[in-house]
């Protein structure tokens, strides 16, 4: 046996809420406690000195695209642009530097530019002449390209979400992102996937779960992750429906998928105009969004599922696409119990549109509510997206962590990267200061929405994974972090979160403006993958 003893830091444990040191033995927990016992209990132990660091539960992302992530941080990222014009320029300095089949941009996001109006085919046309270019909208549910990509696009202009110079949504978008998948070069999307994985590591992730599908990513990239070799860990979810048992068997084995959830697509997104509401948007009333899949088709793959003892999940966004999962989750607790459908843990990605009464359908049901709590950080707020699209009454509801909650639904926090970066510490903050106060939760229950909620997401319930207790795999993260406090999002949390007597451990100030924590090393099953000095760390060959 091996051990190593953290001495010397600050540790998070709920069993010793003022621990300084912790032991690991061959990659598990072994003792939490404080300096002068663990030195009396493992005195051959390889001794390693915190420094006054800050020791915690590694991170996992329950939501992310690898490949398109990658593309991001290595490529043309659009997420800092400030106009069309400022996007165009970015684009041909992009263009000057690279020989990749395809140009690839990401990020851009017109409800923040003083000038909303947006490029067209036309310009991108006129930036880069007959080159292959697709530049998503940052919610990746609707993109402009260029002629030369919409002529690889199977009858692209035949399909709903066409537009013959703007911006493609719907279906017409999917044939286009399609397409520029074709391109990428097996080579260019490796590097990307790594790249993705590398950043994560060196944030505190230990573990990530690929939202992949036929609209998203194909079917090649999401096999090309089995070969990767990465020390993070990958969990990886196809989103196709499937009618029966069957199917469900038959798609596992093909994929070889670890649930059919993820981004199986209700319906886009608010920024795209695609996310399917139950009134017309506030700035284009002309449109409700789209509805991929009806409530029949929901229900039809929840019971494929259920029977099968698969994982199953949605893409769901607007509040009628809430209101066609609902309907789904009822019938099939009706058939099969409540019981027998929590066992399978149910996934529903962003949640973004619900109330009190769609929270205790969730519930009954046991499903996990996988969120983006950077969403409400990016478009929240007074006169942002979410104002822009919805109306302050109706934008000023959205992303409700709290209500969720208190219902009983298990939470799972990520970040949907690319559409916003992996950053845990940035994640927690903003669940915490929610621009609506009664839709945050405290610091505590968003840190465990981001640890051992986001393994349960995975299917770990083990009572054990995602905390620093004994018996636990060893999945840490060290941290340079200043001053430790136990604080609420509201004054009614804080009053029983900071008494003395809950014994609760404190977590690093996550208040707006101040300094986050910084990773020092991650560690998965006792073994350093990412190290601030030396980077990450490859997996055995």
């Amino acid at each position: 046996m091996t051990t190593q003893l953290l001495l010397g830091g600050q540790v998070y444990s709920h069993d010793v809420p003022d621990a300084t040191a912790m032991a690991v033995t061959d990659g598990v927990v072994a003792w939490v406690g404080v300096d002068h016992v663990g030195r009396s209990l493992h005195p051959g132990a390889e001794v390693i000195d915190l420094d006054g660091a800050f020791v915690a539960p590694a991170f996992v992302d329950t939501h992310v695209h690898l490949t398109s992530s990658g593309l991001s941080l290595g490529g043309l990222d659009l997420s800092e642009a400030t106009s069309a014009t400022d996007c165009l320029d970015r684009l041909r300095t992009h263009a000057a530097q690279s020989d990749d089949d395809i140009i690839w941009g990401l990020g851009w996001d017109s409800s923040a530019w003083a000038d909303p109006t947006e490029f067209t085919t036309s310009d991108v046309d006129a930036a880069v002449g007959r080159r292959a270019v697709y530049l998503a909208r940052i919610d990746e549910h609707s993109a402009v390209v260029s002629s030369a990509l919409r002529a690889l696009a199977h009858d692209v202009d035949e399909a709903p979400g066409f537009d013959a110079e703007g911006a493609l949504t719907a279906e017409a978008h999917h044939r286009v992102r399609g397409a520029a998948r074709t391109l990428l070069r097996g080579r260019q999307r490796e590097r990307a996937q790594r790249r993705a994985l590398d950043f994560a590591a060196a944030h505190g992730v230990v573990a990530v779960h690929e939202n992949g599908g036929p609209d998203i990513s194909g079917l090649d990239d999401l096999l090309a992750l089995s070969d990767l070799g990465h020390p993070v860990h990958i969990r990886r979810y196809w989103g196709q429906a499937a009618t029966d048992a069957d199917e469900v068997a038959s798609l596992i084995a093909t994929t070889g998928a670890d649930g059919l959830a993820g981004d199986l697509f209700i319906d886009g997104a608010i920024g795209s105009h695609t996310a399917w509401l139950t009134a017309p948007y506030d700035d284009d009333p002309t449109m409700t969004g789209v509805a991929y899949m009806d409530s029949d088709a929901v229900y039809a793959h929840l019971r494929s599922c259920t029977a099968a003892g698969v994982q199953a999940g949605f893409h769901m966004i607007g509040d009628a696409a809430t209101a066609c999962v609902v309907g789904a989750l009822r019938r099939l607790v009706d058939e099969f119990g409540g019981p027998a459908v929590a066992r399978c843990g149910h996934r529903l990605e962003h949640v973004e549109m619900t109330d009190a009464g769609d929270a205790a359908v969730f519930a009954a049901a046991g499903v996990i509510a996988s969120m983006q709590p950077l969403f409400d950080a990016l478009w929240g707020g007074p006169g942002q997206l979410y104002a822009q699209r919805l109306g302050v009454d109706r934008g000023s509801r959205l992303n409700d962590f709290a209500t969720l909650a208190r219902a009983g639904v298990g939470l799972a926090f990520s970040s949907d990267s690319p559409v916003t970066p992996i950053d845990p510490w940035s994640t927690v903050r903003a669940a915490v200061h929610h621009n609506n106060p009664v839709s945050a939760v405290s610091a505590r229950a968003a840190f465990t929405a981001c640890t051992r909620g986001a393994w349960r997401a995975g299917g770990v319930r083990d009572g054990l994974t995602g905390t620093l207790t004994p018996g636990a795999p060893a999945h840490y993260a060290v941290w340079d972090a200043d001053d430790l406090v136990v604080a609420g999002s509201s004054d009614d949390v804080q009053r029983w979160s900071t008494d003395p007597r809950s014994r609760v451990p404190a977590l690093p100030d996550v208040a707006p403006g101040g300094r986050l924590p910084r990773c020092l090393r991650t560690v998965r099953d006792g073994r350093t993958i990412y190290d601030a000095a030396a980077g990450v760390v490859e997996a055995d060959a």
